[in-house]
């Protein structure tokens, strides 16, 4: 049975948040994140619009991904930004050891700086990007989580620079799609893995635009976008709280 999409399940918990998940299977679901964030996040839009246009050839381009998981994004935009003859310091942050263990173990080259952190810690120690990013991050925090990690992006990012969380939009759509386009793969692909599962969860938790831009503090702007996306977006120009 579908669940009632219409108020955010936010007592719900994804199956790879526990610390006592199976290894193995956490293991193939960081290993599977790519391809699936490649289907629903889009990030050569993100790349073509926010990352490429802010990149110098004088200096590195400083990136923090915020919940990096797996490090695919990360990987993805050097990638990209090698291809284009362009510098960039990216850093890859994440609470979970698990996740910065594996993303360390699978860089295949692609020179990411993998932290074991929070937020407040990079605040602290006055460290500051020129963008800072996160995917499918927004809807695993609560409510004091969510004030201090936008606060904090905030802090971290310099004059002139971005701040750009992206996540799923919760609807009735997003699950069915998302269901249907994974059973299909569940035995195959992603098999062993908590992508299918955690997927539906996810979108569960996640925000509609119009709850998040209700209590996204002033100078924050909420984006909608395709498929089922959505974008918490602060432009380094605005008045800092």
């Amino acid at each position: 049975m579908r669940p009632d999409l219409t108020t955010r399940d936010a007592e719900a918990r994804e199956l790879m948040d526990d610390p006592h998940a199976d290894a193995r299977m956490l293991a193939r679901t960081y290993g599977r994140f790519g391809f699936v964030n490649a289907l629903v996040s889009r990030p050569g839009a993100l790349y073509r619009r926010d990352i490429r246009p802010r990149a110098q050839r004088s200096r590195p381009l400083r990136i923090l991904d915020v919940g990096a998981g797996g490090g695919d994004l990360c990987r993805l935009l050097a990638w990209r930004l090698r291809q284009d003859g362009l510098d960039a310091e990216i850093t890859a942050l994440d609470a979970d050891e698990r996740a910065i263990r594996w993303a360390s173990a699978h860089d295949g080259g692609a020179g990411i700086r993998y932290r074991r952190a929070l937020t407040t810690e990079l605040v602290a120690a006055g460290e500051t990007y020129d963008v800072v990013l996160s995917n499918h991050v927004l809807h695993h925090l609560d409510d004091a989580e969510l004030t201090t990690v936008l606060s904090d992006s905030v802090q971290l990012v310099t004059p002139g620079g971005l701040v750009s969380h992206h996540d799923i939009a919760r609807s009735r759509t997003a699950y069915a799609l998302f269901a249907a386009a994974t059973w299909t793969i569940s035995t195959t692909l992603l098999a062993d893995s908590f992508i299918r599962e955690d997927g539906l969860i996810s979108i569960r938790r996640s925000y509609k635009p119009a709850e998040l831009a209700a209590i996204a503090p002033a100078g924050w702007t909420v984006r909608g976008g395709v498929p089922s996306r959505l974008e918490l977006r602060w432009e380094g120009d605005h008045a800092r709280p």
